[in-house]
């Protein structure tokens, strides 16, 4: 069929029905809800047999929905309605929830149901539900409703119960950090985790928290800054503490969207002097006969007794002597031969910090005597690259982007460059540009089926870097890859394992993808095989390094990448600005408009072989902020 998608942005929802339905067979085009622009004229000209609105924030005109069927995609249970369903989901700590495909018609979320798909809430943030368990939800009920739309015989079924709930406001969600639980600022935070964020005063002005995480040892004065740690700030609740790991300035009247930065870097100039927390990277089994560390042992960890505070919070014990050490961005455990390398940057951006420190966590992991080592394996977003906001706020942005790019490659020449183990990256969650060529350096990618990446750089106006002239060609072929980059179009991760891209993906929820990556970490270390592929591995490097080394490839990738950063008017500069201030698209990038041509994945010409058992946002902006 002919599928026009209709939405407000397009987000990481509607990119993967774009992707799926394509690989169903269905040839998909885009049309973006934006001001100015005539939906009805758009569908007109498309000529669909059906239209889907994944994530439209707008009414669909009278003129579109009765003259086609047009499905709504609502992130709620059958009648619920109203634009903050998921928002209030979190905030009220629902475990479960469900996604309805319904009719358009006058009345907003009120139409006829063409399928309802329920989905459990785990205690995250909304964006990653919204990417994980929603969209799997999400995708099961497009599959199903479109399937009984092409049936000609299904008829929709009228809802029989309804509940209109308003949008959230910045009230409804304001933290009282004098009388307010751990529990409850979490869930405050966590339902408006990427957008709109919880606004809130700090250090004498407005700003917008982003993201939480609880602390199990620090306390302090309610509402009093701690600590920080790998650019989050600790901040005291009435009963704990939490961890907030970005911040966004509030918006001067008429003046550009502010950016999300990490709480630090938002806060320079401006912070007192916390101490700086560094969690330990490999956490080593407690000592159950020694007493966990208190107040009264300054040694246990470090002088948080500095005169700055004004109430110098206490080092209480967690209840659980086993507990871990609270929030980190980069961990690693062990699990028998298996060493376990797991990071979680918000919104899966690496800064030069970012690839600095998880450059230095990968080289003390390979230094652990494992025979496998997994890179990734989190609920949530792999990567996506360099991170764009910080290049936007820096003084010399075209510094930056040349620091993080670097960066970034060094910390994948380190993964090219390991030959005496195993590397697999585990993607739970999207890649997109940098964050896919990451994967590929490594020697298996794995993803989880609902997995969306978008292994391109072109809408960004870059040519791209981190080695991708070598991975990415040596997986897919010359032909594949240039189609790929070229095309910028987001592949599912059954279309990617049918391309090369991926060697295997793993069918199951995102809360069980950790577990399901372990043991299928720990049998492929198990495997007889095992030693000869490790010799075999560092044969081909040393092969592929004496036909064209690896700084080759990096200096002419490099060389194009320059010359893009110090062109002040190469658009880079305006498509980067652009992005991370959300401004508005003046019309529908011509690739989306262009029908999607559906059906199997062509595969790549002889992908390696792999060893082994069997066979790629952001959640919808609210309007209130």
């Amino acid at each position: 069929m002919r599928v026009l998608l209709l939405a407000s942005s397009f987000n990481s929802l509607t990119q993967r029905v774009h992707a799926e339905l394509r690989d169903h067979g269905h040839a998909v085009t885009v049309e973006l809800a934006l001001p100015g622009v005539s939906l009805t004229e758009a569908v007109h000209r498309h000529r669909p047999d059906l239209v889907i609105a994944p994530m439209l924030r707008t009414a669909v005109p009278e003129e579109v929905w009765s003259t086609h069927t047009c499905l709504i995609v609502h992130p709620g249970p059958i009648g619920d309605r109203g634009p903050s369903s998921l928002d209030l989901a979190v905030q009220e700590n629902a475990t479960r929830w469900g996604v309805t495909v319904l009719q358009a018609e006058a009345e907003m979320d009120a139409g006829d149901v063409w399928a309802s798909v329920a989905c459990p809430l785990p205690a995250v943030a909304k964006g990653d539900l919204y990417r994980g368990e929603i969209a799997d939800a999400a995708l099961a009920a497009v599959h199903l409703a479109v399937r009984r739309f092409a049936s000609g015989t299904y008829v929709p079924k009228p809802q029989t119960t309804s509940r209109t709930r308003a949008a959230l406001r910045q009230d409804d969600r304001r933290i009282d950090w004098r009388a307010d639980s751990t529990e409850r600022v979490l869930r405050l935070l966590r339902a408006a985790d990427s957008q709109p964020g919880v606004r809130d005063e700090l250090l004498g002005d407005v700003w917008f928290l982003h993201g939480g995480h609880p602390e199990p040892v620090l306390r302090g004065r309610p509402g009093e800054l701690l600590a920080t740690r790998a650019g989050a700030i600790c901040r005291a609740t009435v009963d704990g503490a939490v961890w907030i790991p970005e911040l966004r300035a509030r918006r001067a009247p008429g003046g550009p969207g502010q950016v999300k930065l990490p709480a630090t870097t938002a806060l320079a100039g401006r912070l007192p002097a916390l101490p700086d927390l560094t969690a330990p990277l490999l956490t080593d089994p407690p000592d159950v006969t020694t007493p966990p560390p208190t107040a009264s042992d300054p040694t246990a960890r470090p002088d948080l007794t500095s005169p700055h505070l004004a109430t110098p919070p206490e080092l209480a014990a967690p209840a659980d002597p086993a507990a871990p050490p609270g929030w980190s961005d980069i961990a690693y455990r062990e699990e028998g031969e298996v060493g376990f390398l797991s990071f979680s940057f918000p919104g899966g951006a690496m800064s030069t910090e970012h690839c600095r420190r998880l450059l230095d966590a990968y080289r003390s992991a390979c230094t652990r005597p494992t025979s496998v080592l997994v890179l990734g394996g989190g609920r949530d977003f792999f990567s996506n690259g360099i991170h764009l906001g910080v290049v936007e706020a820096a003084q010399d942005p075209a510094a930056e982007s040349w620091a993080n790019i670097n960066a970034i490659d060094d910390l994948v020449e380190a993964v090219l460059t390991t030959t005496d183990r195993l590397v697999v990256a585990a993607l739970g969650g999207n890649a997109a540009a940098g964050g896919v060529m990451l994967a590929l350096a490594a020697d298996e990618v794995w993803c989880r089926t609902g997995v969306v990446l978008n292994p391109h750089y072109r809408l960004m106006g870059l040519y791209g870097s981190e080695y991708w002239t070598y991975t990415l060609p040596r997986r897919v072929g010359a032909e594949v890859a240039e189609r790929l980059t070229a095309e910028a179009l987001p592949v599912s991760a059954a279309a990617a394992q049918s391309l090369g891209l991926v060697d295997r993906t793993i069918p199951c929820g995102p809360q069980a993808f950790s577990g399901e990556t372990a043991r299928l970490a720990a049998h492929l270390a198990a495997l007889p095989s095992l030693a000869t592929r490790i010799a075999g591995k560092k044969a081909e490097r040393e092969r592929d390094e004496a036909l064209r080394p690896l700084a080759a490839y990096r200096e002419a990738e490099l060389d194009r990448m320059r010359r893009i950063f110090d062109d002040p008017e190469a658009p880079y500069h305006a498509l980067r600005r652009a992005f991370v201030r959300k401004e508005p698209a003046t019309a529908t990038p011509p690739h989306l408009t262009r029908g999607a041509l559906g059906g199997p994945a062509r595969t790549a010409p002889g992908p390696r072989a792999v060893t082994g058992l069997a066979v790629q946002d952001e959640a919808p902006r609210q309007t209130d902020c």
